[in-house]
């Protein structure tokens, strides 16, 4: 179901260019500039830095009135020297906004004509066309991956015994499980990109204008090389799928994946995993595993009482509304404003079993999705922080998860990954089921009990009267 309206009000998502800024991030000596107004570039900054709570450095081409008229390409060069110039990167992310693609910006040619003329053959400088009214973050994240993908990847001829990773937009401590996982079954692997370091480095006494860490470029190179791809993206279209490009291009076997939150998720990943090492799963991993089936027992006997609206990237909505199926809270309400035509399709698969009526939306704003959340009685809100203002003014609470998280500290070390996060996460959730339970037992039953008898015993009086008087 999409929206039905001809505009957005309060839209469900962010533009293209932010997913690709998140990224560049992840890759090692990098920097992002974006050919288009001042602003955007500062919006971007402010959403990420908010969220990870880190300093974020994006650069701007700042195409003013005459640039918007007569082309950028002037203030595009300009600011690819000064910041080469102030950062020294390895690797230069040129995306484009609304504006640059409106007036028909060729920032690929523009790209190539800045290398030759100022010798600059050792800086990669990949381009992705991002236009905000192109699609949302998800889809520019995925296309971002691809483009990286596209224009760095290489095959020696020579198959290698590594693993590559093509990460959804996790948070750093996320990525960080996901590479223990990797590591626990001893594997080779590249992940793109790695936020692990990058969005949430540890404090040290000097300040690095680029932070370490992030996916090497020499690594990207050899992912034509490489055995197996995993992509954590069962939702992306084939054509921003890094897994399928490698797939088409170097016949390389593609697993796509969901993101492993809860049981069946996880094990999809970990009997992956395990086939693919030719090893026996971890016994640490079996343990986490029998800890997360105690924990779906302990709470099964208050999610009943959940009925969930889940919000956010189409991905991320896939895997909690996955986790709440499984363990009885009912998802009936999965929003997106991302325009996805798989998204209905997989998500009636995913509740097929449901008890109750599910409301999926694509292409949707939180107007919408405010209107149905009072109607069909939602009593927890799972997404992130853009939904706060449903929860201030209808008192529905909120468990803030993907990206933004605004009013809430903590989201780069959120980890609801593998079975340990699946844990943690289904904690969360069921204590604010039993928070709800408790903070409102005492008034309902007042009103059940107390109210209903109260107006009972008036209308036999009033009744009994009656014939009194008769």
């Amino acid at each position: 179901m999409g929206n039905l309206k001809r505009l957005d009000v309060n839209p469900c998502k962010m533009c293209m260019p932010i997913g690709a800024a998140i990224a560049f991030k992840g890759i090692e000596e990098s920097m992002l500039l974006m050919h288009g107004s001042q602003g955007c570039s500062t919006y971007m900054r402010r959403h990420m830095s908010t969220h990870y709570e880190e300093p974020i450095d994006i650069a701007s081409s700042s195409i003013d009135e005459q640039g918007t008229v007569y082309g950028g390409e002037k203030n595009l060069r300009q600011g690819l020297k000064n910041l080469i110039k102030l950062y020294s990167p390895k690797v230069i992310g040129v995306v484009t906004t609304c504006l640059a693609e409106t007036i028909g910006e060729d920032i690929n040619r523009i790209a190539a004509d800045f290398k030759k003329a100022n010798d600059v053959e050792d800086i990669s400088i990949i381009t992705v066309p991002t236009p905000g009214y192109g699609g949302s973050q998800f889809e520019g994240y995925y296309l971002t991956l691809r483009k990286i993908v596209e224009q760095l990847a290489e095959s020696s001829g020579a198959k290698s015994s590594k693993l590559n990773v093509a990460a959804a937009n996790l948070s750093p401590a996320e990525v960080r499980e996901i590479k223990r996982i990797l590591d626990l079954f001893e594997l080779e692997y590249t992940i793109l990109p790695d936020i692990s370091k990058t969005l949430a480095a540890p404090f040290t006494k000097d300040y690095s204008k680029i932070p370490p860490g992030g996916t090497k470029i020499s690594e990207i190179k050899k992912m034509g090389d490489a055995a197996f791809t995993i992509e954590f993206g069962t939702l992306v279209d084939s054509s921003l799928s890094t897994a399928v490009y490698l797939k088409d291009k170097f016949g390389i076997p593609a697993y796509r994946l969901p993101i492993p939150i809860g049981l069946k998720n996880t094990d999809q990943l970990i009997n992956i995993l395990a086939e693919i090492s030719g090893k026996k799963i971890p016994l640490s991993l079996k343990e986490a595993r029998g800890r997360l089936i105690d924990t779906m027992i302990d709470s099964h006997k208050y999610n009943s009482e959940g009925r969930a609206a889940v919000f956010g990237d189409p991905e991320m909505i896939y895997a909690v509304s996955s986790i709440c199926q499984e363990n009885g809270i009912s998802p009936v309400i999965m929003a997106t404003g991302t325009d996805l035509d798989i998204f209905q399709r997989k998500l009636e698969e995913l509740t097929a079993d449901s008890r109750d009526q599910n409301l999926i939306f694509s292409d949707t704003d939180f107007e919408e999705i405010r209107n149905y959340v009072n109607e069909y009685n939602i009593n927890i809100m799972i997404g992130n922080s853009d939904g706060a203002f449903i929860e201030e003014k209808d008192g529905i609470p909120l468990i803030r998860v993907g990206f933004p998280i605004h009013d809430r500290v903590g989201a780069s070390r959120q980890q609801n990954i593998g079975y340990q996060g699946s844990n943690n996460f289904l904690d969360q959730i069921t204590n604010q089921i039993l928070a709800l339970k408790h903070d409102n037992y005492r008034e309902d039953l007042y009103k059940e009990f107390y109210q209903a008898n109260k107006g009972a015993a008036a209308a036999k009086d009033a009744a009994e009267l009656k014939v009194g008087e008769e």
